[in-house]
């Protein structure tokens, strides 16, 4: 028999302090320091009570009418509401809103697209690109026959006739467009082109500038790419996951390489989360907070290039803000380190043809998502600036701590 103690319903605070005491430690980083990670963004209250409902204990495997479980009618019309809001918001024929995160999506297209075996043609990571365009240490490089491009030397753009050279000489069956760390918007037409001139599928992997292209803020790869992956969680601010957006062309390819292929059950809470998330990008309001992403982060470059330091490409069309370091005499680690100190969080990065290992770097990538969730704008862009400014001239971290603290007590998170 069950004793009281199991019948009675216990908060996490009673029923695991420990635990709850962590959760409580990051609430209060969060709130105490502020977010330059290109990477993360903060969600809505909604978003979040939607991912802790009870809907997390469903196991829903399989796709709405198609489950291999009895009681799933509330998560299809979930399922089914997010896959629909997904379309409306980015124009889209089809969206598989299953993957469990970027990476789950890019191998699931992969596979259907390439095959096993396939030919995939990616950006190199250190050119900008992402671990699943086909790095060896990743399963997109075990799995495939990978080449990559890279960026011009000069520019750091996209260098398109290395693509068409590369694409003409290897023929591979998927080129992907799209990268971790590279601020500017792609041409996805030209891309297009040279997948057709060769006879290869085009992947957009728009993982980062998701927000700002379902706004309109950034041209959009849909109706141009035969398949778009994507991250839910960086500027689009809904939580951790993936999704696809296909085709009626790619559809059953798609559903067969996520489900069964790339993962078993859907986690149906965050699908929950991400019908939330969708239905926030679809009001007006979104557009306005991307749009002053986009203007934050050109605001944030120019500041920081005004004063010395040299940003790759020159600028940005987005909200990542790639700074070179080599001629600071400083790595990215060593500003990591001391960002926290002045309670900000950043991330190391490699520039392209970076001579440092990747947990050191030359470089520092810098995001405005979080911040402008936050409210900030100009004025805190060009106080943060300057902050970045001090670190990398080797200035005392402690000092820049209470202009920071300052803008975390006036823009609160959400």
């Amino acid at each position: 028999m069950s004793s009281n103690a199991d019948k009675k319903h216990r908060s996490l605070r009673e029923q695991d302090p420990e635990v709850a005491d962590w959760l409580l430690r990051e609430d209060t980083r969060q709130s105490s320091t502020l977010t330059l990670i290109a990477s993360e963004n903060h969600c809505s209250s909604a978003v979040r009570e939607a991912c802790s409902s009870r809907i997390t204990d469903k196991y829903a495997e399989g796709y709405p009418s198609r489950r291999y479980y009895g009681g799933c009618e509330v998560a299809d019309a979930i399922e089914e509401l997010a896959r629909a809001r997904a379309m409306k918001l980015f124009a889209a024929t089809d969206a598989n809103v299953q993957p469990h995160s970027g990476s789950t999506a890019n191998l699931a297209a992969m596979v259907a697209l390439a095959g096993p075996n396939g030919r995939i043609l990616g950006m190199a990571l250190k050119a900008g690109g992402h671990l699943t365009h086909g790095h060896s240490k990743s399963h997109s490089g075990m799995l495939f026959a990978v080449h990559q491009y890279g960026v011009r030397a000069g520019d750091g753009l996209i260098d398109l006739d290395e693509v068409r050279s590369l694409a003409k000489e290897h023929q591979p069956h998927v080129i992907i467009a799209g990268g971790s760390s590279y601020p500017r918007a792609i041409d996805y037409a030209a891309f297009a082109a040279i997948a057709k001139e060769v006879g290869a599928r085009l992947m957009a992997d728009i993982a980062h500038p998701a927000g700002l292209i379902a706004a309109g803020v950034m041209p959009s790869p849909v109706g141009v790419a035969d398949v778009v992956t994507m991250t839910t969680h960086k500027t689009l601010r809904g939580p951790r996951g993936g999704m696809i957006l296909g085709t009626k062309d790619t559809q059953k390819q798609i559903q067969s390489a996520v489900f069964p292929g790339a993962q078993g059950g859907p986690l149906m809470h965050q699908i929950a989360g991400k019908a939330v998330a969708f239905g926030e990008a679809l009001q007006p309001s979104f557009r306005d907070y991307q749009i002053r992403v986009r203007d934050n982060a050109a605001t944030l470059a120019q500041h920081l290039r005004e004063h010395g330091l040299d940003i790759v490409t020159g600028g940005t069309d987005s909200h990542i803000v790639l700074v070179d370091l080599r001629k600071s005499g400083v790595t990215g680690a060593a500003i990591e380190e001391r960002a926290l100190v002045a309670g900000l969080s950043v991330n190391k990065n490699a520039v392209p043809n970076d001579p440092l290992p990747p947990m050191v770097t030359s470089g520092l990538r810098l995001g405005t998502p979080a911040a402008t969730t936050r409210g900030m704008g100009r004025a805190e862009m060009l106080k943060l600036g300057d902050v970045i400014l001090g670190l990398v001239r080797g200035e005392d971290p402690e000092r820049h701590r209470k202009t920071v603290a300052a803008l975390c007590e006036e823009f609160r998170l959400p």
